[in-house]
């Protein structure tokens, strides 16, 4: 089965210079995004399966695909975002069996965690977060869709889908079929193995295997869905049968994707997704982060030493698709980079506070030449998300503010570059949160700040050094500026 219904206006778009290009999985190449309806987009990505706090290589399809949402959004799509919850799972019920609570119990506390550590690294909530417990009989009706054409079937209370009556079956992953088929016929064959037709065929229903399992009642009796069926279900419930962008992790492509596709084009009788994301792999020592291989860092653990910006800048400071090795070196870079960010911010907002009136003539020409840096962003991002190249054009934009104020300048102009830096740093997520605790003055600190200015007017610069290291152990940093020394934390 292969679709294309392409509607929007391609020309339209590329005369608005609105055209950008991602890298299609399915099609192996980077392509020209337009989307289904002019103005609007439909995206699904896969979100976590909640029986523990999410380790910083599930974060990175969080921060990635949220910074593509908030980029479309920026370019003016309105866009309407589904993650959901797959809070009905194996390893759900096998954590409250450990825990000696139920399954509900288990993926609510996790659920609410989730929006917790995702509210640190600025991940915008979805439009729609929706659970699998609360999709069970739109499930039940896709799966019995599937029967009906055909395409699955009832085995001991299990339901099947038959892989290879669906004739595109690997055309996302890549994967030949008859190399599948060979790689089934040399495992040892399970017990559920027995109940299938064919090796190949994928579970679409799960009959109850105990009674205190969880389950629900269905035509096949007691049970739960498949992994795969859940997402094809909650797409088509909320985004409709076609999407535009379909996301996830590089390790979803094969078998949870595929057999998205084949589940969802079989029942909906056309394109599941137009386009399909898949961010790489967060490594440690070369190996990917995984739960199961317990080499991985939560970030609830990581949000202890680092705040969640900074680990939102490590994720997007390397082209989505490729690996990230992940290290302290690379954290400590990623902090040096949010803190050179928030002192441009800093000092803007002091100058905004302390400037002098409206912009100069000379003002006015140094802010319009920020555009280069925003059209070098936008260029960036145009290029399949290319959040590194974009970063270093805000870098560059930095670096052109700092100068521009170095001698001071006019609260007009000062407010008005601190609106271009977070106009990019909003896009990407960055700058959201205020770090810098407000200073209170008192006499003992005014007068020390007095006896180091009169210090260095001495030239006595050992006492004024000294003043200064003495209020940098009490987590302060004085800042010389054109309008006066600037009070702030360490």
């Amino acid at each position: 089965m292969e679709f294309s219904t392409r509607t929007a206006d391609t020309k339209r778009l590329r005369k608005r210079g609105a055209i950008m290009k991602i890298y299609n999985t399915l099609t192996r190449k980077k392509e020209e995004f337009v989307p289904l309806e002019p103005g609007k987009v439909k995206m699904y990505v896969c979100g976590p399966t909640v029986y523990n706090y999410f380790h910083i290589g599930n974060a990175r399809p969080f921060v990635v695909f949220d910074t593509l949402r908030k980029y479309l959004e920026y370019r003016g799509y309105k866009v309407k975002f589904v993650q959901n919850f797959t809070d009905v799972d194996d390893k759900i019920i096998k954590r409250a069996k450990e825990e000696g609570v139920t399954a509900p119990e288990i993926s609510e506390k996790y659920i609410e965690e989730y929006y917790k550590d995702a509210a640190a690294l600025n991940v915008k909530k979805a439009t729609v977060h929706p659970k699998v417990s609360e999709t069970m009989d739109d499930i039940i009706r896709f799966v019995q869709d599937l029967i009906d054409k055909g395409y699955a079937y009832e085995s001991q209370g299990d339901v099947y889908y038959r892989t290879r009556k669906f004739d595109g079956y690997g055309k996302l992953s890549g994967k030949n079929i008859d190399e599948l088929i060979q790689g089934a016929s040399e495992r040892t064959r399970s017990t559920d193995d027995m109940k299938k037709e064919d090796p190949l065929d994928f579970a679409l229903w799960k009959a109850r295997k105990e009674p205190s399992e969880i389950a629900w009642e269905s035509p096949w009796g007691m049970g739960r869905p498949g992994w795969h069926i859940e997402c094809s279900t909650m797409a088509k419930k909320y985004l409709g049968p076609t999407i535009d962008i379909h996301a996830g992790g590089e390790d979803l492509q094969f078998p949870h994707h595929e057999n998205e596709i084949a589940q969802s084009e079989a029942h909906n009788g056309c394109e599941f997704s137009h386009y399909w994301m898949h961010n790489g792999y967060i490594n440690i020592d070369g190996t990917k982060m995984s739960k199961s291989l317990g080499n991985f860092k939560t970030v609830r653990d990581l949000l202890q030493h680092y705040d969640g910006e900074v680990l939102r800048f490590l994720i997007l400071s390397g082209q989505y698709r490729g690996p990230i090795d992940f290290n302290s070196e690379i954290l400590e870079q990623s902090k040096n980079a949010m803190t050179r960010l928030r002192n441009a911010k800093s000092n803007l907002k002091h100058l905004i506070e302390t400037g002098s009136g409206n912009m100069t003539e000379a003002e006015k020409e140094k802010l319009a030449g920020y555009d280069k840096y925003r059209q070098e962003f936008i260029q960036a991002m145009d290029d399949d998300l290319n959040t590194a190249d974009a970063i270093s054009a805000v870098f560059e934009l930095v670096t052109a503010i700092n100068t521009a104020v170095k001698d001071g300048a006019s609260r007009e102009f000062a407010q008005k570059s601190l609106d271009t830096l977070m106009e990019l740093a909003n896009v990407l997520g960055l700058l959201q949160q205020e770090f810098e605790e407000e200073v209170v003055i008192d006499d003992e600190l005014q007068a020390l700040i007095d006896e180091r200015q009169e210090a260095r007017k001495a030239k006595n610069f050992a006492r004024a050094d000294e003043i200064r290291d003495e209020l940098k152990a009490r987590g302060l940093i004085l800042k010389d500026t054109p309008q006066g020394v600037q009070v702030i934390k360490a």
